[in-house]
């Protein structure tokens, strides 16, 4: 019996999906488990697989954006009648036609071929041969086709005048610079100099002869740009900055590296769900013109990828200590790289961390995470002369930018809570209290 298949609904908040690529044509057999199409939704891509088994009668959306629930195929038996339900999803049956083969038709080839051998007579071979000539190459003049004498030697004489003559040393130049000898319009010999001068020319046309290409945006950059353009147009944000010495953070990771390989991203999530608990202001979101406050934090933790950016969550991390935490980082780091996160594990953060540290970046401002209302960006770690005590030292600082809506957030509750975050960073036991 023929089945309507419809776009799946993938997790609680989407409403649409994007057919990027089907697996199966219109006519193929599909068998239970096999991989239909993929479906790119909310920064993933995901892969359809079939529930039920038969033939893909009628592919109805061959790409784009569809809603949740629209029918986009038909799977039935061979012959089964599905009139009734195109009908039902206002398509029409593509006609089945097959092509005639037409019995008269001669190949197309430049010699004449006879049971698979070219027609030629022993003499044209013997000439071919002598004159290093390729006979397939040659359009027969003679009678039915057949490749003469005189075709093989104008063929020849022709090859000849489309060669140019080049000395050894230009020929290894050219090999060397990738360039055409056949390309230098000079009528005597080409020397080395001359393909030096005709390289050159051939750069110099290219750089002045500029192009652009248009690369559709891929479903996850569509969203990603969505996303941003509406942040910046519903919060009014400001970014603050300072700077933290991780002398007391370093000495902590290495202590316990035997037993946990922690990250600085990974002690920085533990610090946060600690202190946001004391400061519910950066923890909430605005609902039209209520504060919704929370009692536990999820944080997320950004992932860049070649294609885009995804923030998985790491749900409750108030209740969860930080090996835990560091482990979970890690798994969904693993899945967001393999595209095997779940709509679910990426929505429902209260505040995200965003790491460029590793690229050298030494301030930037985040943009905020909609609906959270503040995000905490993470810069590297410089070597620099500090004042201890009236004693001139060399430390390790890190510049933290957090960016709060200001809605929300005031600059004397940002400052206070950036206060207080780098008093958790440069005295880590605090987190033990």
């Amino acid at each position: 019996m023929a089945n309507i298949l419809v776009m799946p609904k993938l997790g609680l908040t989407m409403s649409e999906g994007v057919i990027s690529n089907w697996r199966k044509q219109e006519g193929d057999i599909i068998k239970k488990g096999e991989i239909l199409f993929d479906i790119e939704t909310d920064k993933l891509t995901n892969e359809y697989e079939a529930i039920n088994e038969g033939v893909l009668r009628k592919i109805l959306v061959s790409s784009g954006t569809v809603p949740v629930l629209a029918p986009v195929a038909i799977i039935g038996d061979e012959d089964e009648d599905i009139t009734e339900l195109l009908n039902q999803t206002g398509a029409e049956e593509v006609e089945k036609t097959e092509l005639k083969k037409d019995n008269n038709a001669k190949p197309s080839t430049a010699a004449a071929v006879t049971g698979g051998r070219v027609k030629a007579s022993p003499r044209a071979k013997k000439i071919a041969t002598e004159l290093g000539v390729d006979i397939n190459l040659i359009k027969g003049t003679g009678p039915d086709g057949s490749i003469t004498e005189n075709d093989i030697k104008n063929y020849s004489e022709q090859e000849k005048e489309n060669k140019k003559k080049a000395s050894p040393t230009a020929l290894l130049v050219a090999y060397n610079l990738g360039v055409d000898i056949s390309k230098i319009d000079k009528d005597a010999r080409i020397m080395k100099d001359d393909v030096i001068k005709f390289k050159l020319s051939e750069e110099l046309q290219r750089f002045a002869d500029p192009q652009e290409f248009r690369k559709p945006m891929s479903a996850m950059r569509r969203i990603i740009a969505k996303r941003m353009l509406e942040s910046m147009q519903i919060s009014p944000t400001v970014t603050f900055n300072i700077k933290v010495d991780i002398t007391a953070m370093k000495q902590f990771r290495e202590e316990i590296k035997e037993t946990a390989k922690i990250s600085y991203n990974d002690i920085l999530v533990k610090v946060l769900s600690r202190i946001l608990l004391e400061f519910p202001l950066l923890n909430s979101s605005v609902e039209e013109n209520d504060i919704i406050i929370r009692n536990y934090v999820n944080i997320g933790v950004a992932v860049a990828l070649p294609e885009g950016l995804l923030v998985p969550v790491v749900k409750y991390a108030n209740v969860k200590g930080l090996k835990e935490i560091s482990e979970e980082i890690k798994t969904m780091a693993e899945k967001a790289r393999n595209n095997e996160l779940s709509p679910d594990e990426l929505t429902g953060g209260t505040f995200t961390i965003s790491n460029l540290g590793m690229y050298g970046i030494e301030s930037f401002a985040p943009i905020v995470n909609q609906p959270e209302v503040a995000i905490l960006g993470v810069n590297s770690i410089k070597e620099e002369a500090v004042v201890v005590n009236g004693e001139l030292k060399i430390k390790p600082m890190m510049n933290l930018s957090l960016t709060a809506d200001h809605r929300v957030v005031d600059g004397a509750v940002a400052a206070e809570f950036l206060a207080k975050l780098k008093d958790y960073v440069e005295k880590p036991g605090l987190l033990l209290l």
